[in-house]
């Protein structure tokens, strides 16, 4: 269902910078020093409970007299938040966002220059292509935060119970997932709602089709080209005949069917295999002892596919009353302590000489981990892309996908309005 936007957001994230943003930090209005509240806004139920409390504690206790107060926002309607908070008189300080968010952010003049600390907050050893997404006119403006490699989780009873092995082929994958669904009634052989773009990418890619494309000075949507129709076509398969998550549905909170064995196979990024394995009372789920894990395989027998590569960036806002503490809560956030909190939650961390503090059960989940890491793409490099997100268009194409629509005649839509947006 598409968002209602608000005025601000109908512009465009870089409308903010019309509305008196500035890369300088701290206006007039400072109130930078002791006695300051720092507003750090954080997305989701990612980031552990251990990393909030190192956080505010280390902040607090460096900064005597001054308060450091976690905001949590939700994903859902994040852009258009953003985009209207950062821009008004009342901005939070710190905010997070997802990396394919963040050049709508960085290129409208929102967020302060990170520049001056960039060295404090790791340098060279940042996540490269979060470094990127979080750049702009070569400027670091959000510095990486964590990244996440998605895995395809599978409850091995119910494989051995259908018949079916782990599939080394993209096609073995769709095939396996209504040979599931066929041997066990009320069971999605992947669970797969309507709304998880996410999980869809990876179709498009490995049949050589793209989202959009740059051609000269214009971006080219190919989501209707021949390619990319027979990667839609496999999500298709799997929305209608494997899988029984609402065709309405989100990817949130998807590992809640997988656990109570509702679902067969499960694709989300790696850290969700601790809420599979676990309750919220810490305690063991139903398959934690049937829980496996593998990459996506890719179109060729034994190759690995090109996953989305999730997680977030984090910056500060151009508007903050407390740049200067604004970047002590940071540096902290950047730091080899919060950050090992954060890779054994499961998250990869933005530091990657970190990587190998990342938690994993065992040795295969790591490597399965690797595997995937190792060949994740990102949406098109656009600064308005976030506008693409805001308007739920993806969302949209994949729920009418789900609902059993023409995917030709969907995607050709689909690719007039994202034209539309990135060329606008």
């Amino acid at each position: 269902m598409k968002k209602t936007l608000g005025a601000v957001a109908l512009l465009g994230a870089s409308a903010l910078i019309l509305a008196g943003c500035s890369t300088s930090g701290g206006d007039a209005g400072s109130t930078d020093g002791k006695g300051a509240e720092v507003r750090v806004w954080l997305v989701g139920t990612d980031t552990p409970q251990d990393a909030r409390d190192y956080l505010k504690k280390t902040f607090e206790d460096e900064n005597p007299g001054s308060t450091l107060v976690i905001e949590e926002q939700q994903w859902t309607g994040l852009v258009d938040k953003l985009t209207t908070s950062l821009s008004s008189n009342d901005s939070p300080d710190v905010v997070e966002m997802g990396n394919t968010q963040a050049p709508a952010f960085t290129s409208s003049g929102a967020l302060l220059s990170l520049e001056d600390i960039k060295e404090k907050l790791g340098g060279k050893d940042l996540l490269p292509g979060f470094v990127e997404a979080g750049s702009w006119d070569g400027k670091l403006y959000a510095a990486p935060y964590y990244s996440g490699a998605r895995v395809v989780f599978y409850n091995t009873s119910m494989y051995d119970q259908a018949g079916v092995t782990v599939p080394t082929t993209l096609d073995q994958y769709v095939t396996n997932g209504t040979t599931l669904a066929a041997a066990l009634p009320g069971v999605s052989g992947v669970y797969f709602p309507g709304k998880d773009w996410y999980n869809a990418l990876p179709f498009i890619w490995e049949n050589g089709g793209e989202i959009a494309v740059k051609d000269g000075d214009k971006w080219d949507a190919q989501l209707s080209s021949d390619k990319s129709v027979k990667g839609l076509e496999q999500v298709q398969t799997l929305m209608t005949q494997a899988s029984l998550a609402p065709k309405d549905g989100d990817e949130a909170n998807g590992w809640v069917p997988f656990r109570t064995e509702q679902a067969a196979t499960y694709s989300a990024p790696s850290w969700a295999y601790w809420s599979i394995v676990a309750d919220e009372d810490k305690k063991p789920t139903a398959v934690a002892d049937t829980t496996g894990y593998f990459a996506l395989p890719g179109m060729k027998e034994g190759s690995t596919a090109q996953v989305f590569a999730g997680g977030s960036n984090v910056g500060i806002s151009a508007k903050s009353k407390n740049p200067d503490l604004a970047k002590s809560a940071l540096e902290i956030m950047l730091s080899d302590d919060y950050q090992t909190i954060l890779a054994k939650a499961g998250l990869v961390p933005a530091l990657t000489s970190l990587g190998d503090q990342v938690a994993a059960a065992t040795p295969e989940l790591a490597k399965v981990i690797a595997a995937a890491a190792a060949n994740a793409k990102l949406t098109p490099a656009s600064p308005n892309w976030a506008d693409v997100e805001a308007q739920g268009i993806m969302q949209d194409l994949f729920v009418n996908i789900a609902n059993g629509g023409d995917v030709k005649s969907l995607a050709q839509d689909a690719d007039k309005q994202i034209e539309s947006i990135l060329n606008g």
